[in-house]
């Protein structure tokens, strides 16, 4: 039976007169999958709900925060505690200090950190600091790599940029374009080349441990390991962006499972609780050129916003508790059972498919592999990934509208779950 969408296909024409594209960011509006987006209403667990009442297994998560579930009770109830002390301040907060300590424990290469109100704001800070610490002033970034719509990241983006097909957005200064130098991931080579290109010239080199943003793919092995020796051969700002993996694939995130420490970290969306928040941190001696200490400023009135905190607070305790390897390894699990699931059905119904997964990430380009960097996940068909998007959503599974978005599993989603989900991708890719 068909779904009805009329409630949703009503507020979107009303929403098209008063917003652009109808949309508060592009990626909802579906246009990397056609149709029109839907409303939603409410959400429960693993379950959002629309304005028509339509019911869907969620995958996008709030694009990760969701990592214990929708409308978690331990959040609700930090939330409703916060709420009646007061929803904003602009002064310092006790519960500033208890996130940032859990924070600064549980990511070994961050010894401060300052927290922002969105991965925008935190990986555009951190570059900044990376210029003002070592007075240089451009930057290497990846092909693919998305670290927020900031001026000097909008080069060969990835996430919506990428899907709207407009990696390099107007409204970018040429000149400051310039000073960001993009490379292919996983090519140590153009690496190294680059940098001696520009001797004494790189300030940072941000990049996406593992690329979230163009869909999910791996770094090769010793890459990152290149990455950190050559950075600090060179005097470069080494970047991690995990706003997309910190504390959702480990609880030191990416840079724990492959064993290396950036100079600078960047964090978001978990730590958020489902709430605004971005954080940047690292070494003492970079994040000491912060103001008030330092000559880099960076500021906000709404950073450290006491239910934001609230939020992240209780994410992380629940999270971590009782046993956080347990608790990670169930993601893992599930997450691994979906993944490979997907392979296997796409592989039974002969069509080209590749999955990727990386702890609770998980994303299948409709193409060969293998896919280790932009231009080879450029190579899935995208028109059949949107008739697998669509005929999931008729079938009361949501994906990220685009290809080039990973997916995500919380604690919330259970065997049954992805059980009833690789059910429905069988019947949907027999469809294709």
């Amino acid at each position: 039976m068909a779904r009805n969408y009329s409630l949703s296909h009503k507020l979107f024409e009303e929403a098209l007169k008063y917003t652009p594209g109808g949309v508060h960011s592009p990626v909802r509006a579906f246009r990397g999958v056609g149709g029109e987006p839907f409303f939603a209403q409410r959400a429960a667990g693993s379950r959002v709900f629309d304005v028509d009442g339509n019911e869907y297994i969620d995958y996008v998560c709030t694009w990760g925060p969701a990592i214990l579930g929708h409308a978690n009770v331990h959040i609700l109830k930090a939330l409703k505690e916060a709420l009646e002390e007061g929803t904003s301040f602009g002064i310092s907060n006790p519960r500033e200090l208890t996130l940032a300590k859990m924070v600064v424990e549980n990511v070994p290469s961050v010894e401060k950190v300052r927290f922002c109100n969105s991965g925008t704001e935190a990986c555009m800070s951190a570059v900044r600091l990376a210029r003002g610490f070592t007075g240089r002033d451009k930057i290497i970034k990846f092909d693919g790599c998305y670290h927020g719509h900031a001026d000097s990241m909008l080069v060969k983006a990835g996430s919506g940029a990428l899907t709207l097909g407009q990696p390099d957005s107007a409204g970018v200064p040429a000149a400051l374009a310039a000073l960001t130098l993009t490379l292919p991931f996983n090519d140590l080579t153009a690496v190294k080349e680059m940098v001696a290109a520009h001797p004494a010239q790189i300030a940072a080199l941000i990049l996406e441990p593992v690329p979230a943003n163009a869909g999910l793919y791996l770094p090769e092995p010793g890459f990152l390991e290149g990455l950190r020796k050559l950075c600090t051969e060179e005097g470069i700002v080494l970047i991690f962006d995990e706003v997309m993996t910190g504390f959702r694939v480990a609880p030191g995130g990416a840079q724990e499972i492959y064993g290396i420490r950036p100079d600078l970290s960047c964090f978001g969306k978990v730590i958020g609780g489902g709430l605004p928040v971005g954080a940047f941190g690292g070494r003492r001696e970079i994040m000491d050129w912060l103001a008030p200490l330092g000559p880099v400023y960076q500021a906000g009135t709404l950073s450290g916003n006491p239910l934001a905190m609230a939020a992240g607070e209780a994410n992380l305790k629940e999270l971590f508790s009782p046993d956080k390897k347990q608790n990670f390894a169930r993601l893992n699990e599930l997450t691994a059972q979906l993944a490979q699931g997907l392979v296997e059905i796409a592989k039974k119904r002969k069509i080209p498919f590749t999955g990727k997964q990386f702890g609770s990430l998980f994303c299948g380009y409709f193409c060969e592999g293998p896919v280790r960097h932009l231009q080879e996940a450029k190579k899935s068909d995208t028109a059949r990934f949107a008739q697998f998007f669509h005929a999931l959503k008729e079938r009361g599974v949501y994906l990220a509208p685009s290809q080039f978005e990973a997916g995500f599993v919380s604690l919330a989603h259970t065997e049954q779950d992805i059980a009833f989900t690789l059910s429905m991708a069988d019947e949907a890719m027999g469809k294709l």
